[in-house]
């Protein structure tokens, strides 16, 4: 990954060489604090870092102080079209604030959001995306990543005037070779870290694909301190989400990784069901391994040979392997009970 300026957003690090946190951002009414907290606890237990809160009027901005000394995470302002309410929220306690320029005012509004950050000593996050740029940008460059870069560059400029430098860029759009080509000319641009995400990705299955894409392609080459999946969905299957990212993008080796064959006409039992069931049994654990489940033993345990369990199904029967070596046959009946078994002892050694 490229090396980025480190900032710290209440003690979770982004940036400078650090791991790629995930955020989320709640959908209840912020102002609804015990519902608030209640998702962001369960944000946290999902594996969200940094939660960001909507502050759409005063009631949001006065509530923050009670949402935060009720958490354990850093919790994000988020502010649209009011300094007055970034203010507010910064002296409510937010450990960090993300602003989008093209729609909080000018210079002299920056520079009251600005005054109060240095105060408080915390980050901010610039956030540009295709609904919001500037108009003498898109004007200029039309609906492109010269418009995203140059809008974000320009107000980070404006921060650093008035003595700001703990600065998180964001340049999204919902078309995923805009945003990717965007964070690509931003990263050869700056040193300040990014939050890397695909906005207004869509529902469940397809915002999915989209993020994954996205957010992939950039973090695979480098690119990405910190990401965001954006669903329209529950918010915990945005930190599922970006989880499965971060594996797949090999920079997640905490996590037990399941793999499965697609299943065809020679699979004789329930192997996509156990599957799913497995995925779910081991997706608490915070350790490296591997398990298998294989509709078939044509090349089942070839296939996984490096996991470090495996079941391979057959007609009538199926076969527990480790490393590709088979060494108990069981019926197709006790599959279930004999795999979870075997997968207990081997994460929690029982």
């Amino acid at each position: 990954m490229k090396t980025t300026k480190k900032i710290a957003v209440g003690k979770v690090e982004i940036g400078g060489g650090t791991s790629v946190k995930i955020q989320s951002m709640t959908t209840t009414k912020t102002s609804d604090v015990e519902r608030t907290v209640a998702q962001i606890r369960a944000l946290e237990q999902a594996g969200c870092e940094i939660v960001r809160v909507a502050v759409s009027d005063e009631a949001d901005a006065k509530a923050v102080k009670d949402v935060v000394e009720k958490i354990r995470l850093p919790l994000v302002a988020d502010i649209h079209f009011s300094p007055k309410l970034a203010v507010q929220a910064i002296e409510n306690g937010a450990h960090k604030v993300r602003i989008n320029p093209g729609n909080i005012g000018g210079e002299q509004e920056i520079r009251y959001v600005a005054d109060c950050i240095k105060r408080h000593g915390i980050p901010v996050r610039v956030g540009a995306n295709t609904g919001s740029i500037e108009k003498h940008f898109f004007e200029k460059y039309g609906r492109s990543e010269q418009a995203l870069v140059e809008s974000a560059l320009y107000n980070v400029s404006i921060l650093e005037r008035y003595g700001i430098d703990d600065i998180v860029i964001s340049v999204k759009a919902s078309d995923v070779k805009l945003t990717v080509n965007a964070y690509t000319v931003l990263s050869s641009r700056t040193e300040y870290p990014l939050h890397v995400g695909v906005t207004e990705a869509g529902t469940t299955e397809a915002g999915i694909v989209k993020s994954s894409v996205g957010i992939g392609s950039l973090l695979l080459n480098g690119i990405g301190d910190t990401i965001r999946v954006s669903l329209t969905d529950d918010p915990v299957k945005e930190v599922y989400a970006a989880k499965h990212i971060l594996q797949a993008c090999g920079l997640d080796e905490n996590y037990v990784e399941v793999v499965a064959c697609p299943t065809c006409g020679r699979c004789a039992w329930e192997s996509m069901s156990l599957a799913n069931k497995v995925t779910e049994f081991v997706r608490p654990y915070k350790k490296r391994a591997k398990i298998a489940v294989m509709g078939c033993i044509v090349n089942g345990p070839g296939e996984a040979k490096d996991a470090d369990l495996g079941i391979a199904g057959g007609v009538g029967s199926c076969v527990l392997f480790k490393k590709g070596q088979p060494y108990k046959k069981v019926s197709v009946e006790d599959a279930e009970k004999e795999l979870f078994q075997e997968i207990r002892l081997l994460l929690d050694g029982e």
